[in-house]
């Protein structure tokens, strides 16, 4: 049986966002849709993946803030894009691996980084690239489309050591699907038929390109055909299917039925809200008005509504569970922003040895740090 035919659901009425062929659990009221049943999931859990969202939606209003004011570098939004990247993780085992990209913050930090590591790398101190040893991670990429032949590999190695306890899950966008590097990932991966997941984030966007011209095909997920692995579309802006769908794609990665084979090709269909990132500006090519029935889609509130209707949630817990967010996030800024280095740190790495030009560079850095002091740069930033 396949993972789509797993899971109990029904289509919105609505012709456009989501695609009607798209499996949902949760209408946009909160309440679930006629035939849909709720995934395997604790009370307790489902409180749980709410607070992450919660999280998720502060920490990318608060970066956000943080870039404009110069505290930190160029950043990519994911507003609306959450309730996918928090769900994803969740559906993932303490084993399994995540292969994330630039804007996957939430699954990150849902699967195990601290948000203050994310804030630390994006200030442009590098050990915050730095995944921690118990976390099953690999760092986030900035070329799109590379990570997923190297997921693939990762999934394959793990085949090739007898390691069927975890699969792995990478990440991409519709961007990333007109890439060589996508084609030869899920091509290997059917064929060596590895425990792997592969989630289109389709934002309907790839910068300034909308789907429409990114490819002929009518959706992504057709794509799987080609290969030769399941494919299955989900609404991305309901966290329990997308939950649900993952869930079960992980574990076919690991435990495949008699004639199952392990990929997965996941289009989670979703819209991008805001811009691209903080040094975009999508008023360039896109009327202010797109995207406007994706909003009342917004995964947080969605959920919210859903656990408010099954008295799971209350004004109280709440209110409780908002002051912890902004406690955590308070706590990650200030710890982000109280790491030191040395700027002189920035040579090190741009080439194996130091050219003239770069020694050159480093000792005027040095001459003015010597006559102006470290203040300056600080009221500079500032």
């Amino acid at each position: 049986m396949s993972t789509y035919d797993e899971i109990e659901s029904t289509q919105s009425p609505e012709p456009t966002s989501p695609p009607e062929d798209a499996v949902q659990i949760l209408d946009t009221d909160g309440s679930l849709l006629p035939g849909a049943k709720r995934p395997d999931l604790t009370d307790e859990e489902l409180l749980e993946m709410y607070e992450e969202l919660v999280l998720a939606r502060r920490f990318d209003e608060r970066a956000t803030g943080l870039q404009r004011q110069g505290r930190i570098s160029t950043y990519a939004p994911m507003r609306g894009q959450e309730g996918s990247q928090v769900a994803t993780s969740f559906a993932l085992d303490a084993a399994d691996w995540l292969v994330p990209t630039y804007r996957d913050h939430a699954a990150k930090h849902a699967h195990g980084r601290s948000y203050e590591s994310l804030l630390q790398h994006l200030a442009g101190y590098r050990e915050g690239y730095a995944v921690p040893d118990d976390v099953n991670a690999l760092p986030e990429y900035i070329p799109i489309g590379t990570q997923v032949p190297q997921a693939m590999g990762l999934a394959w190695g793990f085949t090739m050591q007898d390691q069927h306890d975890r699969a792995v899950l990478c990440h991409f966008g519709d961007g990333a699907t007109s890439t060589g590097d996508f084609h030869e990932g899920l091509n290997f991966a059917a064929v060596y038929d590895v425990p792997s997941i592969f989630v289109c984030n389709n934002n309907q966007w790839a910068i300034s390109m909308p789907f429409e011209s990114q490819t002929a095909t009518e959706t992504i997920v057709e794509k799987a055909d080609a290969y030769g692995v399941e494919g299955v579309r989900v609404d991305g802006t309901d966290p329990l299917a997308v939950y649900a769908v993952t869930r079960a794609a992980v574990q076919k990665a690991k435990h495949p039925a008699e004639g199952e084979r392990r990929p997965t090709l996941i289009e989670s269909c979703q819209y991008r809200l805001g811009a691209h990132s903080t040094a975009d500006d999508p008023s360039a090519y896109r009327d202010e008005d797109d995207g406007e029935d994706w909003e009342d889609r917004d995964p947080v509130e969605r959920l919210e509504r859903y656990l408010y209707r099954e008295e799971i949630l209350d004004d109280d817990l709440a209110d409780e569970i908002a002051d912890r967010v902004e406690d955590c996030l308070a706590t990650a800024i200030e710890r982000a922003e109280a790491t030191e280095t040395d700027p002189g740190r920035m040579f090190e790495h741009v080439y194996e040895e130091p050219t003239d030009r770069l020694r050159e560079q480093l000792a005027d850095l040095d001459g003015l740090r010597e006559r102006h002091g470290d203040e300056a740069f600080e009221e500079v930033g500032e």
